[in-house]
């Protein structure tokens, strides 16, 4: 496979080359892409040396795939001109999340509403993504009418520069600011901006992105996501209202099967999800489970997940290999 990785030189494009070594797709030909400025730098992968380019450069080699991760105005402009030139284009940003004709993709939730004919993909927002990894198999069993979400998100999900931010002041060291407050020994419950209902976009991401790729807009979701002084993962707090009643055991057995997802949950030993132990790795993390007292077919969850890797280079690599698979490509 030719292999474009469009914002290869950023964090998440960064991680998109490790996913594709790790999980040995099978590069033949690798085509990092950057901007202009970055245009003629040199990367590694698997012991060889490439050479960055511009995307127009890009597009003339006709890769069979390419992963974007370049923010949503580079994939408005670039992703059909990609797609034209016969690429399979699996987008990072939030460009195509909406566009009813565009597939929103987590492959062990909803993969087998890919067809040979879809040429813009659109991979979730890393939030939504570790979350319906999660309902997937409870809402199969219970039917999902309701779900609470707070979120507890990593540096690492602004960028580079949030990340400096946070070091800059653990180090006592002026700097540029990504954010408009302090993020160290602070919490700030503003991700991306505010909306004229006064959620934020990010919140109204995980709303709507949940109900299409569950492919059911009957789920309530209300959200609040938060940014916290922590690198290496997302947390979510998860509350969940079935229409139907649950055995507390059926539910951790469901989600100890569901592809994709670790059951960390013994109390009794302190053991539960953190960032850190999610960190660097491809899985989505469950636990605290535990039914809520205060209604009726309520389940309460804590589920954690590397967001640079699961909630972004991992997700779109699998979305890859699977159409790889079905030899969609």
């Amino acid at each position: 496979m030719k292999v474009a990785v469009v914002g290869a030189t950023g964090l998440v494009g960064t991680v998109m080359l490790k996913v594709l070594a790790e999980r040995n797709f099978p590069v033949t030909e690798l085509i990092p892409v950057a901007s202009a400025k970055s245009a003629g730098k040199e990367i590694e992968f698997k012991g060889k040396k490439y050479k960055v380019v511009t995307v127009e450069d890009a597009i003339a080699m006709k890769p069979d795939v390419a992963l974007f991760s370049a923010g949503g105005t580079t994939s408005l402009e670039q992703a059909p001109n990609f797609a034209a030139a016969g690429t399979v284009v699996i987008d990072n940003s939030s460009a195509w999340r909406m566009d009813p004709s565009k597939k929103l993709v987590v492959p062990e939730v909803n993969a087998d509403v890919l067809t040979a004919d879809d040429k813009i993909i659109a991979n979730p927002n890393c939030s939504t993504i570790q979350m319906v990894v999660a309902l997937k198999p409870l809402h199969e069993r219970y039917k999902i009418k309701r779900v609470v979400v707070s979120t507890y998100q990593s540096v690492t999900g602004t960028g580079k520069k949030a990340v400096d931010q946070l070091m800059n002041e653990r180090n006592k060291i002026e700097g540029e600011m990504a954010y408009p407050y302090p993020i160290d020994l602070n919490v700030i419950p503003q991700i991306d901006v505010f909306q004229d209902n006064g959620y934020t976009k990010e919140e109204m991401k995980m709303i709507l992105e949940t109900k299409k790729i569950m492919g059911d807009d009957g789920i309530r979701v209300t959200a609040t996501t938060v940014r916290i002084p922590v690198m290496g993962g997302h947390s979510e707090s998860v509350n969940i209202e079935f229409e139907n009643d649950f055995d507390l055991a059926e539910v951790r057995t469901l989600l100890e099967q569901q592809e994709g997802l670790v059951v960390v949950d013994d109390p009794a030993s302190l053991k539960y999800p953190m960032p850190k132990d999610a960190h660097e790795k491809d899985e989505v993390f469950v636990g605290r489970i535990r039914r809520d007292e205060s209604q009726d077919n309520t389940l309460n969850l804590w589920v954690v997940a590397d967001n640079l890797r699961k909630g972004a280079a991992t997700n779109a690599v699998q979305i890859a290999e699977y159409l790889l698979k079905n030899k969609l490509i």
